[in-house]
This record gives C-alpha cells, sequence and structure tokens, in this order.
C-alpha cells in the first residue's frame, strides 16, 4: 500500500526537588534576631497546660521540617553539592561491533571497554540516522531528521544534480536543509546558559562559516568546521583552519584527545561539557607501521578467510573484521579516548564527571573504505536495516551501579537526558523527540514506550535505498520510496532482518504504516521525486559492473591490505612523529 502525503512534555516549577544549579534558591526566609541580653521580668499570661503542649509540638514540627528542607538533596546550595561534568565522546561511523565489549574478537579498545563495564549500556541505542550530519543534529537539537530537516550529510548532492554521479537510480534524492537552524538552541547553549563551560574537539560537519561550533554554543572549537571527513588524512600536516599543525607526523585523534585534556585541566575548577568528536574512524583509513603489523599478524593467526565479501542488493559487503589498517584507526582512537579518562582521573574529576560514548552512524561495510562488517546486524552505514542505524550507547554516571537496558533509545535522547541529570529544567519545547533515560539509568523504571522515526529520502553511497523507518518495540516497518513498498520485521527473533513478515502480520504493518505516514505528513517531510531521465539498460550494466568488477577489486584489495610486502600511500605511513626544531 502506497504512503501519499498531504501538501509535552512537562516543566515543573520551582520547588524543593528542583537543583540549586537550574534556578535561584534563596535562603528560607527565616527572621533572625540578636538575643536581647537586657533581662526583663517576664509578662506571663497563663493558659492551660494542653495549649501550651500543642504549641510546643508545633513548633518542634516545624523546626524539624525547616531542617529537613535545609539538608534535602535537591534544595542544598551548589556549595553543598557539585555539578556534574559531562565529557561527550563521539566516534565517527563506528559500528556496534567494532568495540572489545561489545562483540568483536579482532579490534582492541580497553579503554572504552572501561567506559562500558562502568555504564549504563543501552543494548538498543541507536543514531539519529544511517549518515553523519543528520545524526549530529540528532544530538545537537533533540529532534529527529523530519524535524530539523538535514536529512543528509551536509555536502551530498540532490535534486538533478544526482545525475552527475552517473548511477542511473530511479529516483532523485530529496533536497535538504545545509546547516543547523541558527533558531535551534543546541545543548551546548542550554548549558552555557546554565553557567558550564563548552568546548568542541574535532567532527562538526553542519554547516559552513557562520555555522560552526562556536556558532552553535561552544566557547572553544579545536577542529570543527563544514568538512566530514580529515582533510589531509590523520597524520600532520592535515589541512584544517580550526586546528593548526604542530608536529609532523602528528596523529590527529591524539591531538584532539590533548586538546580536550587540556581544556578539562584548565577548566577543572568549574562545571564544563566538553565534546570529544573524532574524525575517526571515517575514511581515509590511515594506521602506524606498527598498529599494521599487529593487526595482520592477529589476522594471520585467526586464520584468513577466503573470502571477505558477499553480494548485498546493491553492493558487495563485508562480512569479516580481518582489516588491519582499520583496526589500528579503532585502536588510536581508543588510546585517545585512554588520554582524557587518565586526565580526569588525575585531576580527581572522576566522581564528578558523566562521561557518553556514542557513534554517528554504523560502521562502514560497504562503500567508502569497506572497512568493517557489523554482522550480525545487516548492512552497515548508509543503510535502513539495524546495522546502518544501531550503535555503541554507553552512559556512565558517577554513583550509578553499572547495567544494561534493552529499552530502545535514540540519538535525540541525549539532550533531555543531560539536562535532567545534571538538576536543570527540561525544554520540551525544544528536544521534541527526545526523552530523557534519568529513570532508566537511576533503576526508577521505564519512561512510556514511544516509536522512533528515520526519514532518509536519498540514496548515498554505501548502497541503501531511499526509505522511512518506523520501530514500536521490536516491531520495524521500513517503507521504500522506489517502489512504495515495505518490509517488516520482528527484532526479537530476527536481528538480520531476513525475514519480512509483512503478509503474516498485515494488522500490525497497517498500524505502522499508518503511524509514519501521519508522522511524515505532520513533518511536510520531503520527498524524492522520479528521474525522468532514467535508464533502466544503463542502470543494469553499472549493476553488473559492481556484481562482477567490484568485487574482484574488493577481494584482491583486502588481500593486499593484509600481504607482508604491504605499502600504502608514503605521505600517511609512519608511526611516530618527526620533531624539528
Amino acid at each position: 500500500m502506497p504512503l501519499h502525503l498531504s501538501g509535552t512534555r512537562y516543566g515543573l516549577g520551582i520547588d524543593c526537588g528542583a537543583d540549586p544549579r537550574s534556578v535561584e534558591h534563596r535562603t528560607p526566609n527565616i527572621e533572625r534576631r540578636t538575643p536581647n541580653t537586657e533581662y526583663r521580668t517576664p509578662n506571663i499570661e497563663y493558659r492551660s497546660t494542653n495549649l501550651m503542649l500543642k504549641k510546643i509540638k508545633f513548633g518542634f514540627t516545624c523546626l524539624c521540617l525547616i531542617c529537613w528542607i535545609l539538608i534535602s538533596p535537591g534544595c542544598q546550595t551548589t556549595d553543598q553539592k557539585e555539578a556534574f561534568n559531562v565529557l561527550f565522546i563521539l566516534v565517527d561511523d563506528l559500528g556496534h561491533r567494532d568495540l572489545s565489549t561489545t562483540g568483536s574478537t579482532y579490534y582492541e579498545t580497553p579503554n572504552v571497554d572501561v567506559i562500558a563495564e562502568e555504564a549504563i549500556v543501552f543494548t538498543q541505542g541507536y543514531a539519529g540516522s544511517r549518515v553523519c550530519s543528520p545524526s549530529r543534529a540528532t544530538i545537537m537539537t533533540g529532534k529527529f531528521t523530519a524535524r530539523h530537516g538535514i536529512t543528509d550529510w551536509i555536502g551530498a548532492k540532490s535534486g538533478e544534480d544526482w545525475r552527475t554521479h552517473h548511477r542511473h537510480d530511479k529516483l532523485l534524492p530529496a533536497e535538504y536543509e545545509r546547516q543547523l537552524a541558527p533558531q535551534e538552541v543546541t545543548i551546548a547553549e542550554e548549558l552555557k546558559l546554565n553557567g558550564y563551560k563548552t568546548f568542541y574537539a574535532g567532527k562538526w560537519h553542519l554547516g559552513d562559516l557562520g555555522s560552526y561550533p562556536e556558532n552553535h554554543g561552544f566557547d572553544i572549537n579545536k577542529g570543527g568546521w563544514e568538512k566530514g571527513s580529515p582533510i589531509g588524512g590523520y597524520f600532520s600536516p592535515w589541512e584544517n583552519p580550526k586546528l593548526e599543525n604542530r608536529l609532523e607526523g602528528e596523529n590527529l585523534s591524539m591531538r584532539l584527545a590533548e586538546e580536550t585534556a587540556a581544556f578539562i585541566r584548565e577548566n577543572k575548577d568549574s562545571s564544563f561539557f566538553a565534546v570529544l568528536s573524532f574524525y575517526a574512524v571515517h575514511g581515509p583509513i590511515q594506521t602506524s607501521r606498527g598498529k599494521w603489523a599487529k593487526y595482520r599478524l592477529k589476522a594471520e593467526d585467526a586464520g584468513i578467510e577466503p573470502t571477505g565479501y558477499q553480494m548485498e542488493r546493491v553492493l558487495p559487503i563485508r562480512h569479516v573484521q580481518d582489516n588491519p589498517i582499520y583496526a589500528g584507526l579503532v585502536e588510536t582512537m581508543d588510546d585517545a579516548v585512554g588520554v582524557v579518562l587518565d586526565e580526569i582521573k588525575r585531576l580527581g574529576l572522576d566522581r564528578k564527571t558523566i562521561v557518553i560514548f556514542t557513534s554517528d552512524n554504523g560502521g562502514v561495510a560497504s562503500g567508502d573504505n569497506f572497512s568493517t562488517t557489523n554482522l550480525p546486524l545487516r548492512g552497515g552505514k548508509g543503510y535502513q536495516w539495524e546495522g546502518g542505524l544501531r550503535v555503541p550507547y554507553f552512559i556512565k554516571v558517577p554513583g550509578i551501579t553499572a547495567g544494561k537496558s534493552d529499552y530502545p533509545v535514540t540519538g535525540a535522547d541525549f539532550y533531555p537526558t543531560i539536562l535532567d541529570l545534571l538538576g536543570l529544567k527540561l525544554k520540551p519545547e525544544q528536544h521534541l523527540d527526545g526523552t530523557s533515560l534519568k529513570s532508566i539509568i537511576e533503576g526508577a523504571g521505564y519512561p512510556d514506550s514511544r516509536p522512533l522515526f528515520w526519514h532518509y529520502p536519498h540514496y548515498g553511497n554505501q548502497g541503501g535505498a531511499p526509505s522511512s523507518v518506523i520501530q514500536d518495540g521490536h516491531w520495524k516497518l521500513i517503507h521504500y520510496w522506489e517502489d512504495d513498498s515495505d518490509e517488516l520485521y520482528y527484532l526479537i527473533s530476527d536481528i538480520h532482518e531476513d525475514q519480512n513478515v509483512l503478509d503474516q502480520h498485515p494488522d500490525i504493518a497497517e498500524r505502522l504504516r499508518d503511524q509514519l505516514q501521519n508522522y511524515l505528513s505532520e513533518m511536510n517531510a520531503k520527498l524524492p521525486s522520479l528521474d525522468t531521465e532514467y535508464d533502466s539498460v544503463q542502470a543494469l550494466t553499472r549493476q553488473k559492473y559492481l556484481q562482477e568488477e567490484l568485487w574482484s577489486e574488493l577481494e584482491a584489495r583486502r588481500k593486499e591490505f593484509l600481504s607482508l610486502d604491504f605499502e600504502p600511500d608514503s605521505t600517511w605511513w609512519g608511526s611516530e612523529p618527526s620533531i624539528t626544531d
């Protein structure tokens, strides 16, 4: 059945449960008088003993009430209760299975594993989109993509410009917003209004000059600009007007970590919100000679599989984790995380710093550098399936016992959750699609269930299709815009999304389809259009190349990466920075 489109949360007033960091707290209006040392003969008016006892009891009750108010945690002064800091670690293109703690036996991530061991791990954590810019906008605004309008990575072609790729697709991708709207009150702006020092390091990709991190609430910006990949690579000299080159050969991930650690050190006596947004592990993938050698040997010791790819609907897709270059890039990211965590601990701030760790979309299994696999999840970055959307999602809060939750959560939930954990008033008019996860984190129960929506009326370059998705509990419906078809999956028993159970559950499919249609209509969502110049013969020719020639090329490249005599581009092959006077 085709989809056809036509044309609060609540906030509480100030009370004794409010946190002193969110509102102005005044000392209770208790009139205190200096004792009068001039003794006078008391003018005693005799009343009944019962009346006097009642007054004494009432006074004692009032005194107890005042004492309770003064020591109540929510009504303590700022001096009595220190504010939490927030370290938000965002990794680019990191897949759900790209960590030791989430199941990889090839990649090594001991520092991130420690975060997970001490955090609430959301096993159904989802990015806001299958690609970067939309997902990042969702984190910053607390809104789903159809609402904030950034539905593709900023810079992607749309409309008739798409034809210049010579992909011969049936549809022309929809138009989209090209920057984070200035009227959006980002999480950084809200925290800044509440006295937090704000810092951003790394990938931004939410607009050109005038829409950089410093234009959206961040006091300091180290490395964030309009580009979505590390121009010049992961070894200095790089090309980034927001991050000067210091040492030839310096590693970009380590540099961003050092900048973050320096900010924390300089603001250790203030409340801060620091975002460490790695360019890693986005392509072009690069690593040092030492790390490449380590992971080449590890793959060899485990036994190198004869083939590394299978064919998905459009592109070949990786089905093994054995890329030693990518593994080294992942480990360096983890090393950099360790730099910041060590500094926080050294400063004694680990007991008052919330640490959040996540990715902006699934791992790159097709397209780009064909770097990893997300199995048992299907697909990867750019795909409508779980491999493109499900990501690591860890929230570590001092004093909270670690655990796991299977409640489905998204990037939109970070905004209200951070405010809630810091004791600040929620902004339901801003984070319209986000839900605070504080009750889950503190073990107080689950929020009301709600459907999750993803809208991607584009193709991308990883093999995904223009589609929109609704997930309600463990049911997931995908609507494809090329032919108005649907797929329905029950994720509990079909995590790889192999069994389309649309025909077996027509009632559920109809309910989800109606919800999705109503949502997209309410958002005035932009849709792709038919390409009147579509040529099916050229499309078949391209598909034949992808299935036959490209697949073979990828297998040959994989073997090259694992060969003993592999020699990559000399501009990034180095394990030590060259320090010059």
